[in-house]
C-alpha cells in the first residue's frame, strides 16, 4: 500500500492548493516588498479581525525605514559574504540533517526504479547522483526567485505542480 501512502501527500497538497488562494498575503511582505499600504492594512484586518493595527503598521514602517539603505543580496553575494559564514554553516548543517527525513529512502527507491527500467547497474549510481544534483540546482534556483515572485505564488505553483506530478505518477503506475 505504498502508493496510497504516496498519494496522501498529494491529497494534502491538493487541500493546500484549494485553500491557499483564500489566504491573504503577509502584511510585512505587502508593505516591505510591494509597497502596498492599503493591502497591508486589509491583510491585517483579514488575519486578525477588526481592530486598530497602527502600532504593528508603524513597526513595519520602521523596519522599512531601517532597511531602506541596505542592499538586497542575491545567492552568490550571500555565499561570498564573510560575515554570514557562521549562519551559512548552521544552515548547511540543518540541510544535512534533513537528509534523515526520508530523502535517502527516495534516492534508494529511485535506484530501484532505474533497475526496473533495465539500466546498466554501473550507470545507476551516476543517474542517482544526477537526480541529487538536479535537486540541489532546483533548491538554488528556487531560493533565488522567492523574493522576486513572492512566497504565495511560489507555494501555490509548487503545490499545483506537485499535485500534477503525483497524479501523473499514479497514472503511470496504473498503466
Amino acid at each position: 500500500l505504498w502508493n496510497v501512502l504516496l498519494s496522501f501527500s498529494g491529497l494534502v497538497a491538493l487541500i493546500q492548493l484549494l485553500f491557499l488562494p483564500f489566504f491573504p498575503e503577509s502584511p510585512p511582505y505587502l508593505l516591505l516588498q510591494k509597497g502596498d499600504q492599503k493591502g497591508c492594512l486589509k491583510a491585517m484586518k483579514q488575519l486578525w479581525g477588526e481592530g486598530n493595527y497602527h502600532t504593528e503598521f508603524d513597526d513595519i514602517l520602521k523596519e522599512r525605514a531601517a532597511t531602506k539603505g541596505i542592499k538586497i543580496m542575491n545567492v552568490l553575494e550571500v555565499l561570498k559574504e564573510p560575515s554570514l559564514r557562521q549562519q551559512l554553516g548552521v544552515l548547511f548543517l540543518l540541510l544535512l540533517s534533513l537528509q534523515l527525513c526520508g530523502l535517502g529512502a527516495i534516492t534508494l527507491y529511485t535506484s530501484e526504479i532505474f533497475r526496473t527500467a533495465n539500466l546498466q547497474e554501473s550507470i545507476i549510481p551516476y543517474v542517482s547522483l544526477g537526480v541529487g544534483i538536479s535537486e540541489l540546482f532546483s533548491i538554488i534556483f528556487c531560493s533565488s526567485i522567492i523574493d522576486r515572485f513572492g512566497r504565495r505564488i511560489l507555494l501555490w505553483g509548487g503545490y499545483l505542480l506537485m499535485a500534477l506530478i503525483l497524479v501523473l505518477l499514479e497514472i503511470s503506475l496504473l498503466l
